[in-house]
């Protein structure tokens, strides 16, 4: 394993080991009722999006090189409910220019923190991805981990927004300066496949 790697490794792993930390312990009193009733029970925010999907993609070739080269490209998006909504399998299915792309997404509820982790993988090397970690506020879910991208550490964020029964929207960016600025690389706006009676 090459030293660039390793230290990936490492800084991924000093990532999670402080969200671990940091997420609330369980205590041995009894809980405040008062802090426990404002606490948002996030299990259910991914629900709006079980079904199928058809979904437009705009993805960007060549992300942080300056490049404004997009391609398009259609997808079919499936999305169903695993331990009752507590979690979720979505799978992705398109055409593209650089051949066809077969993606999976386990979504997990922490009832503990009322956070969400993305575990990805994709046909092509048939590995998990660290997993994103993140939550819906005010009708918007965003998602943020540290990946290695072209020789160094970057943040990776998911957000979806304009969440309707029937249609969301969903971009992917990149940081490389710590968040303080995003490049899109990776935006969809679906639309739910009606049921055919």
């Amino acid at each position: 394993m090459n030293l660039q790697r390793r230290i990936g490794i490492y800084l991924v792993s000093c990532v999670f080991a402080y969200l671990w930390l940091s997420l609330p312990a369980v205590s041995q009193t009894a809980p405040d009722a008062s802090a426990t009733s404002t606490e948002h029970d996030g299990q259910h925010d991914f629900d709006f999006e079980i079904g199928t999907w058809k979904s437009h993609i705009s993805r960007r070739l060549h992300p942080l090189t300056g490049s404004t080269t997009w391609v398009q490209m259609e997808a079919t998006v499936g999305v169903r409910k695993v331990w009752n909504g507590r979690a979720n399998l979505m799978e992705l299915e398109a055409d593209t220019p650089t051949g066809h792309l077969e993606e999976l997404n386990l979504r997990l509820y922490n009832p503990q923190s009322h956070q969400w982790s993305f575990n990805f993988a994709n046909s092509k090397d048939g590995s998990i991805a660290p997993p994103m970690i993140g939550e819906f506020k005010n009708g918007r879910g965003e998602f943020i981990d540290l990946e290695q991208f072209n020789g160094r550490t970057i943040l990776v964020r998911h957000v979806f927004t304009d969440i309707t029964p029937d249609s969301h929207h969903f971009e992917q960016a990149f940081s490389d300066d710590g968040g303080k600025t995003w490049e899109p690389n990776f935006v969809a706006t679906l639309t739910r496949e009606k049921e055919e009676k």
